[in-house]
């Protein structure tokens, strides 16, 4: 569900990066006061997962259509809702600034539907308050079917957020019932999907170690919050060189929800951009900054006329594991960059005070 920039008007898009920035601020001072000492290298493999982990897109039979997980809810339960926002805000920037995946310009819409509607809407409203009243010791089945429920409504806040964007922008190509009727029923099945495979981490993770669970994502720890051990977080980033080096071949080849409701609506896979002076610069500036764009090696980005209409599958390409052991560890360096930075002002602030 990265929006491009096309679908979005200078200053539409400038009000959600004004939204995104403003909460980025807030989420890094409560990151201040969190004293949790392991949480910023946690923050760090868990966001290298979840960027490996969107570059699986997974078909929804049927429909000619794919999707990927957002990450959010599961990173909102197992690092809180504000270093929650801070990783998945990392894995966009990532993801725009060098792989050409979503807008600069649309970034900070794409940061506030897949980070703000999860960690700051579904986690809070829906998936803490059905937790607290689940009983000291909530069952397996029951965190399974809250926590797939929390990633279904955040996904459907998201994709109403899209159609919203594109009104308020003016983008007369997407009529609001159209659009709205197609992308609310795909993102509910890219939801339900989501949500079974969060689901099942956490409750293997709630199984394994419930002290790696942020301090009210459960109704009752089952022990302290302690430092996670080195082996865990080996495994966080093991399984993240995984799904970037090897899973990601798996990817299917069907259009995302979004480009699939786009091309039902308007019957053409893009939407054309407004033509500003700001599309342009900005299209500009990314075509320097994407290094591997669309996750492969630049020559391999435009296919050649001798290539087959139907890739094969799995598609083994070294661009694609290059790009996702690549953006993984560019993911951890930024997140954990960020960390260190809002900790240090932390410790600045403890030591100026009488």
């Amino acid at each position: 569900m990265h929006m491009a920039d096309a679908l979005f008007s200078p200053a539409v898009g400038a009000t959600f990066w004004a939204a995104s920035a403003v909460t980025l601020v807030a989420a890094s001072r409560r990151l201040q006061s969190d004293q949790r000492e392991d949480l910023v290298p946690l923050m760090g493999v868990l966001a290298a997962f979840v960027f490996t982990a969107q570059m699986i897109n997974f078909t929804i039979p049927g429909t000619g259509s794919s999707g990927h997980i957002g990450g959010g809810l599961l990173l909102s339960i197992l690092l809180g809702p504000h270093a929650a926002f801070i990783a998945i805000a990392s894995v966009l920037t990532v993801q725009a600034l060098f792989f050409a995946d979503g807008g600069l310009l649309a970034l900070g819409a794409n940061m506030f539907n897949m980070g703000v509607c999860t960690c700051f809407v579904a986690y809070p409203l829906i998936y803490r308050p059905l937790m607290r009243h689940a009983g000291a010791k909530p069952s397996r089945q029951r965190v399974a079917w809250i926590t797939t429920l929390a990633t279904v409504l955040g996904l459907q806040l998201g994709a109403l957020g899209v159609v919203v964007q594109t009104q308020l922008s003016g983008i007369s190509s997407l009529p609001l019932g159209g659009f709205l009727l197609l992308m609310q029923p795909i993102h509910l099945a890219i939801g339900l999907v989501e949500g079974v495979a969060t689901a099942a981490l956490i409750v293997f993770v709630r199984e394994a170690r419930p002290d790696l669970f942020a301090r009210d994502a459960l109704p009752a720890q089952a022990a302290p919050q302690v430092r996670v051990p080195a082996r865990w977080l080996a495994g966080f980033a093991a399984l993240a060189v995984l799904t970037g080096g090897v899973m990601s071949w798996f990817a299917s080849s069907h259009p995302d929800g979004l480009e699939w409701s786009i091309a039902r609506v308007t019957g053409q896979a893009n939407v054309a951009d407004g033509g500003s002076r700001v599309h342009a610069l900005l299209a500009s500036l990314q075509a320097e900054t994407a290094l591997l764009p669309d996750y492969a090696l630049p020559s391999a980005s435009e296919p050649s006329r001798s290539e087959p209409e139907q890739p094969a599958w799995p598609t083994v390409e070294a661009g694609t594991s290059l790009a996702g052991i690549v953006g993984g560890v560019v993911t951890f360096a930024l997140v954990l960059l960020v960390g260190l930075v809002v900790r240090r002002r932390q410790r600045l602030t403890l030591h100026v005070q009488p």
